[in-house]
């Protein structure tokens, strides 16, 4: 039986107060939901002193065949992550951010990072989401042995360094005009 290439989690954020003077609150991913349902608005889950927690968005957890090696390097750390990518929403004008997509490849994350026009922020990995992964490598990964190119042999007589240099017109020399 194929194992599904995408599954459904859950994205919840938190606003927390600050104690800072340029800023009244952060927010941060806190936790996934796995195969969570679909949610058309931000809806609040819990609150506490000085803190709300929101299901912010249900994202598709894809995967990919030829990103494997990523996976494999992500479960072979002592924390395994999901990697949430958190944009600026600026449909009302406000600071507040919304989940854009989430991936379990640290190569792609990394890609989010560089151009610095999103934030990507890591949660630990659920279970089920670890043995998902650990069956989708399973079963697609393939070893590509790793070709050191070959470096040329350099043969500076090929280069034109032992020949005189070119020809260089004089500025008196009529042929340049006519």
């Amino acid at each position: 039986m194929p194992i599904p290439e995408t599954m459904k989690v859950g994205v919840v954020i938190e606003r927390r107060e600050t104690d800072n003077q340029w800023i009244d609150h952060t927010w941060q991913v806190v936790s996934l939901i796995p195969g969570a349902a679909e949610v058309d608005q931000t809806t609040e889950i819990g609150s506490g002193q000085g803190w709300v927690q929101f299901h912010a968005a249900t994202l598709p957890l894809e995967l990919f065949r030829k990103e494997t090696e990523g996976y494999k390097y992500n479960l072979s750390l002592d924390q395994p992550s999901v990697f949430v990518v958190l944009r600026d929403d600026d449909d009302d004008g406000s600071s507040e951010v919304i989940p854009f997509m989430a991936t379990v490849c640290p190569y792609e994350a990394q890609d989010y990072m560089d151009s610095s026009e999103e934030t990507v922020q890591s949660v630990p990995m659920p279970d089920t989401v670890a043995s998902w992964l650990a069956e989708f490598i399973e079963t697609n990964h393939v070893d590509e042995p790793f070709k050191k190119r070959k470096r040329k042999a350099f043969d500076p007589r090929k280069e034109g360094f032992d020949k005189p240099p070119p020809r260089v017109s004089k500025k008196w020399d009529r042929s340049n005009y006519e």
